[in-house]
Order: C-alpha cells, then sequence, then structure tokens
C-alpha cells in the first residue's frame, strides 16, 4: 500500500494576518490577487498649490509609482520563490517518506506513532508534526494525538484526491505548512483504491515568515532612498520649467507698467523657448501699435487744440457783433430779429464749446495746473451761484459755516457750476447743495460737496457713461443746451484736486452727484 501517484492538490493559505486563509492553484504557485480597498468617500479637496510645488509633487508621485511597482514585483516574486522552494521540497519529501513506509492494514494503533515520529525525524527543510487518521484512529508524532492546525477543507481535499494535497494557514499568529496525503492501493498499472489511512504534516514555517518580512523591509528601504535622490531631478527639472515662466511674468508686469520695448531672452529650442519668441513678436507688434495711436491721439489733440485757438479770435469778434444786433433786434423786423437772435444764441454755444475744448486740451496734454489757496467752502459755492443767478427757489443750500480748504477757487466753482448748471438742465428743481466733512477710519478727511435734484433719475444703462465726453443719453437727441463736455471737465478737474467725483441716484428719487477730495488734518480741523 502506498500513497496516491501525481502531484499533491494544493490548498494554499496566506501568510498575512493571524487567521488568515488563501487558497493556491494547482502549480504551486500563490495567488496574491484582491480588490483595493475603496477610498474614504468624503475626501477633502486638495488644497491648490504653487506651479514649483505641483510640478515637483508630480515628479515625486511617478518617482514613488515606479519605485513602488518594482519593489513590490520585486518582493512578490522573491516572496513566491521562497515560499514555493520550502513547500515544493517539504511535500516532495513527505510523499517520498508516506511512499516509501509499509503499511498493513486495517491500521492499529500499536507502534504507529513510533513509525509517525520516524517519519517526522526525517521531516524537509525541516522536522515535521506527522499525524495519521484512519476511521477512529488517531496517532501523532507529538504530544497531541489531533492537530488543531488542520482544517476540514484540507479534510475534505485529501478525500477527494488521492494524489494529497496541501495548504497554508495561520494559527495564532503563527504560520504553518500542513500536508495531507492519503495512502491508496493500486488496483492495475493506473487504477488506485483508496485505503482510508491519511497521514498529515504540520511544519512551522516561521523562518520563511522571516525570511519574507526581511524582503518587505529591504523592499521599503530601497524605494524610499530613491524618493529623495529623486527630489533633485525634480527641483531641477522645476527650476528649468519656471525661470522662464517668471521671466515672462515679469516681462508682463513691465509691459503692464508701460514699458513697452520689454523682450525676454530666449534660451533653447524646445516649447518654452517658443513661448519667449511669441512674447517677443506679439510685445513688438503691440509696442508698434501703441505708438501709432499714441502718435493719432497726439495729433487729434494738436488738431483739437489748434481748431480751438484758430476759432476763438474770429468767435471774439463774432461776440461783440452779436451783443451789437441784439440791442438792435427790438428795432428790426420780426423775422430779422428771430434771426439775429438765433445767430447769437448758436454763436454763444460755439464759444462755449471752443471753451471747453480748449479746457479738455489742456488736460490731455497734462497742463493743467493748480493755483490752490485756502478758502471757505461754503462762501465759495455761494460767490458760485450768486455769480450765475441761482439764488432763487431753484437751488436750496445746505452749507454749513467753518469748512476751509486748500482749493483751486476757479476749478473748484467750474465744478460747482457744472453739476448744478446739470442738474437744472436735465433733472428737476428744486437742486439742493449740500456740504460736510467727513473723517475716515484709513486715510485723511476728506470734503464731500453734493449736488441733488428732483427730477427722475439716471437710467442704470446711462449711470457708467455718464462722464464720458459727448455722451448722450438720448441717441435721438442731437442737441443739447451744453457742449456735451462739462461733467468730463467736471471730473478732471476733481482728479486734479486727488478726489473723486460719482454719479448716482437717491431712493426717493432724482440724481445726485458727490464730490469727495482729501484733506489736510488741519484743514478738516476749520
Amino acid at each position: 500500500m502506498t500513497s496516491g501517484p501525481g502531484p499533491a492538490r494544493r490548498l494554499l493559505r496566506g501568510l498575512s494576518g493571524a487567521g488568515g486563509r488563501r487558497r493556491g492553484t494547482d502549480d504551486g504557485t500563490p495567488d496574491d490577487g484582491g480588490a483595493p480597498g475603496d477610498a474614504p468617500a468624503g475626501r477633502a479637496r486638495a488644497r491648490a498649490f504653487g506651479l514649483r510645488t505641483r510640478l515637483v509633487f508630480a515628479f515625486l508621485l511617478v518617482a514613488a509609482v515606479s519605485a513602488g511597482t518594482t519593489s513590490a514585483l520585486t518582493y512578490r516574486e522573491a516572496r513566491n520563490a521562497l515560499l514555493k522552494t520550502a513547500q515544493d521540497t517539504a511535500v516532495s519529501s513527505f510523499r517520498d517518506q508516506v511512499q516509501q513506509t509499509g503499511w498493513t492494514l486495517p491500521v492499529r494503533g500499536e507502534g504507529l506513532e513510533e513509525v509517525l515520529r520516524d517519519i517526522a525525524r526525517k521531516g524537509k527543510p525541516r522536522p515535521w508534526v506527522v499525524f495519521a487518521e484512519y476511521g477512529s484512529v488517531r496517532a501523532s508524532s507529538g504530544e497531541n494525538p489531533v492537530s488543531t492546525v488542520i482544517t476540514p477543507e484540507l479534510r475534505r481535499a485529501a478525500r477527494a484526491h488521492p494524489s494529497g494535497s496541501f495548504e497554508r494557514v495561520v494559527k495564532d499568529g503563527v504560520p504553518y505548512l500542513t500536508i495531507a496525503m492519503p495512502t491508496v492501493l493500486r488496483t492495475g498499472p493506473e487504477g488506485v483504491l483508496p485505503s482510508g489511512l491519511v497521514l498529515y504534516a504540520v511544519m512551522r514555517m516561521t523562518d520563511e515568515q522571516v525570511n519574507v518580512d526581511a524582503l518587505l523591509v529591504a523592499a521599503r528601504d530601497g524605494a524610499l532612498p530613491g524618493l529623495v535622490i529623486a527630489l533633485i531631478p525634480g527641483l531641477i527639472a522645476a527650476r528649468s520649467v519656471l525661470r522662464p515662466v517668471r521671466e515672462l511674468r515679469q516681462a508682463a508686469q513691465s509691459m503692464g507698467s508701460g514699458r513697452l520695448d520689454t523682450r525676454i531672452t530666449v534660451r533653447g529650442s524646445d516649447e518654452l523657448a517658443d513661448l519667449a519668441r511669441t512674447f517677443n513678436d506679439s510685445a513688438g507688434k503691440l509696442e508698434g501699435s501703441v505708438r501709432e495711436l499714441r502718435e493719432a491721439e497726439a495729433r487729434a489733440r494738436r488738431f483739437a487744440s489748434d481748431v480751438s485757438h484758430e476759432l476763438r479770435t474770429p468767435l471774439t469778434g463774432m461776440l461783440a457783433v452779436t451783443e451789437v444786433l441784439d440791442e438792435d433786434a427790438g428795432r428790426l423786423d420780426p423775422d430779422t430779429a428771430r434771426a439775429v437772435r438765433l445767430v447769437s444764441t448758436e454763436t454763444g454755444k460755439l464759444a462755449v464749446l471752443v471753451e471747453d475744448l480748449m479746457e479738455i486740451s489742456r488736460f490731455d496734454a497734462r497742463a493743467a495746473e493748480l493755483n490752490t489757496d485756502e478758502v471757505d467752502v461754503a462762501e465759495t459755492i455761494r460767490k458760485t451761484l450768486q455769480n450765475r443767478h441761482w439764488t432763487d427757489g431753484r437751488v436750496r443750500t445746505e452749507l454749513p459755516s467753518g469748512i476751509r480748504a486748500r482749493l483751486d477757487p476757479r476749478r473748484f466753482d467750474i465744478v460747482i457750476a457744472n453739476l448744478v448748471g446739470n442738474a437744472l438742465r436735465h433733472g428737476g428743481a428744486p437742486v439742493t447743495v449740500s456740504l460736510r466733512g467727513e473723517a475716515r477710519s484709513s486715510g485723511p478727511p476728506v470734503l464731500i460737496a453734493q449736488v441733488a435734484d428732483s427730477g427722475p433719475g439716471i437710467r442704470p444703462d446711462v449711470l457708467p457713461h455718464i462722464f464720458d465726453r459727448f455722451y448722450k443719453a438720448d441717441a435721438a437727441r442731437t442737441r443739447s443746451a451744453g457742449s456735451g463736455l462739462g461733467l468730463a471737465i467736471t471730473q478732471e478737474n476733481v482728479r486734479l484736486h486727488g478726489g473723486t467725483v460719482r454719479a448716482g441716484n437717491l431712493p426717493g428719487g432724482g440724481a445726485v452727484f458727490t464730490v469727495e477730495i482729501p484733506l489736510r488734518p488741519e484743514e478738516a480741523g476749520g
């Protein structure tokens, strides 16, 4: 009676974790497959890093994946080879010992333990504990006749496969290799009949586990220095990429500040060099376009200034003539009188337009200057209203005394006059002019002058363009009483004082213009 012929069927159990089991394949290769764990559902959004950090991180990630994959594959192959060598040696040796032992049926318990001890002493690659099961007979080469390591699965496999089976199991944190080898009776050249006697060999695999752990430590220790070394080329690569980007950013900032002759040094022939060439070409074209626009703008300013100066002298004579004609209009026939008054009115408008154009040209040429003086602001506003005969009920004032400031009286007079005239012309009476000083938590105190009317207010689509030159809120209106430059001149005069002017609507209706001019501390004190 011998053990079954052919290779042993394998029930392979894992060595990872107490009580863990892993089945193997019939060729003796461990089955290490398994589904990866699911990522946490509530993973926080990654924080945004700078480009340098992201480049280095990406480089290290690639290096980590490469090193991890190489280490994992190397560890797996070395582990499988180590375990396969130990288990193949044990299975082959146990089969030979079982086949070389003569067995007499029925098996009796007397003398069986001695036979099992003899087989156990010859175990390879190290001694085994051998167990025998035959019907109700239980015997072993150790102290206990029954093993707690042998699993029911291995027993079922031993009954089903006469060629034998084995598996690796972990019991109380200790790895074992268990081998089941049934003995069979040969009924012919290829026929066998189970005898009912099954021998089991149990071998500790602590040495193999130590070697496997050493392989894991070696793989880990080999990967970590590789990541540290990979950091150096990562930093070099990030620097080579970021240097042209920094130069591009600095060049863009320089161009944004007005230096259109800024160019980038082109290095190499890669994509970043192409980007530098493209930037230089674009900068050159932009510089040419801006130069042409500036020249055209300068020509337009000179034209407006020259035309205004050329018109000023004949307009002065025309105004003198129209004044004489106005005085004699009452003695003329009605048609001639209307014509004279129309000529006088249009000549006055033309004179205002020419003066406004000359004023705008001074601002455009940066020739406008402030001639400041310390004035009583409330009194200055009253003089503006009196000089234009706006002292009737159409204009109301809220002008507290004692507010003094250094202003250009002429330009401040133009600001108030343009705002009040605009309110009377396009808004509705009564118009309220108010004045106050206001302290700010940050920065100097400010002088605030407001002009509010009682009209319908300013449409939302008009507000962004209210200070544009020659802007008309009503596109169908081709004529106006003013030049279309009043609010633009107002804004330039306020800016010349270092202040701001803004337009808005009151909650109850009506437009409001607010002028804010910063004051020095001594001026704020009155």
